[in-house]
């Protein structure tokens, strides 16, 4: 007969694949929610004056899927390490875990104010509280685990350059996105 697993027990296997699948679930869906609102974005993007240094159309979705793919990882390694803990999920590890879900929330709602909804100002002040509770979150899963901030460095650097972007886009465009 075994005994009951302690407290101080690694997690298992199973449960550590569990919060996998959670992550990439949350980060995906995330995902998809901005590609339903983003399903004329090539045809809005392409009739909208862009700066010379935008990327082109194409770069978008193999760097946002790499993204995901990094911030979902990222993610996991906070909360595996929370299983780790002691005493199950420690104060810090839902704080850091609940401010990805929240920079979740607000990256699905640009594509929408932007895209589908033509926003342009909502969609910049949008991309700034984004840029914010990216570096917040990259600060509180430095502190549970190095290589989980190290994963965020390249979401915050994209979204620097997106929050340019959202910008010099909107000022160039009032008529298609609001002045």
């Amino acid at each position: 007969m075994t005994s009951p697993r302690s407290a101080s027990s690694p997690p298992s296997a199973a449960r550590s694949t569990a919060q996998m699948v959670v992550w990439f679930g949350l980060s995906f869906l995330t995902a998809a929610i901005g590609a339903l609102a983003s399903v004329d974005a090539k045809t809005f993007y392409a009739s909208l004056t862009q700066p010379a240094w935008a990327p082109p159309a194409g770069a978008f979705g193999p760097v946002w899927t790499a993204l995901f793919v990094m911030m979902a990882l990222a993610a996991w390694r906070v909360a595996r390490d929370g299983l780790h803990a002691s005493n199950g999920f420690r104060w810090r590890h839902r704080l850091a875990l609940g401010l990805f879900v929240v920079q979740l929330v607000v990256n699905g709602l640009w594509s929408w104010l932007f895209f589908a909804w033509h926003l342009g100002q909502a969609a910049f002040i949008d991309v700034l509280v984004l840029w914010t509770l990216i570096a917040v979150t990259l600060i509180a899963f430095w502190r549970i685990s190095r290589l989980a901030g190290l994963l965020m460095l390249p979401y915050l650097a994209w979204v620097t350059l997106a929050s340019a972007l959202t910008w010099s886009v909107w000022q160039a465009n009032p008529a298609l996105l609001g002045g």
